[in-house]
């Protein structure tokens, strides 16, 4: 085989890579910790909606059941009933207290709802904006490194 020059790398040179590397090493490391914390906050919406979902539901099978009970009850109290007045009475105080129950239902589960809503919908606009943040960070790094790196390069080659 032919010789082959050997040519020493200078050591700013290797300084430089180093410095390069470790300064990509520690952008790279805030971008995935960026992701990371972003995923653990997504993960945690996502809790928070099965959590509501899951009240909303038990809540729904209360009101079911509240309601069947009420309809029971008024079926007892009209055949207990001696006369069709007394029954007509019977039968309008169940529906205006079914109706005054039901939008009370109606208003809790609503606000239910909404509650859930708004809290998943501010934990994930703050995740995006720090996982934003993070990322624009990471970048501006990986940049700043970059320029560094030419810099040194352009001081080295003269």
């Amino acid at each position: 085989m032919a010789n082959i020059p050997s040519y020493e790398v200078p050591p700013q040179l290797r300084d430089l890579a180093e410095s390069s590397l470790e300064q990509a090493r520690k952008a790279f490391g805030s971008f995935i910790g960026a992701a990371r914390r972003t995923t653990d906050t997504l993960q945690g919406s996502a809790d928070l909606a099965r959590s509501s979902t899951q009240n909303m539901y038990a809540r729904g099978l209360d009101y079911a059941e509240q309601n069947v009970r009420a309809a029971l009850d008024l079926g007892q109290k009209l055949a207990a009933a001696r006369s069709l007045p007394e029954a007509a009475q019977i039968q309008a105080a169940y529906v205006r207290e079914r109706f005054a129950a039901m939008q009370a239902q109606a208003k809790e589960l609503g606000g239910l709802a909404q509650g859930a809503l708004q809290q998943g919908a501010e934990r994930a606009r703050a995740a995006v904006q720090q996982g934003a943040d993070e990322s624009s960070k990471a970048v501006e790094q990986v940049q700043d490194a970059a320029q560094d790196a030419a810099d040194e390069a352009q001081k080295a080659a003269h």
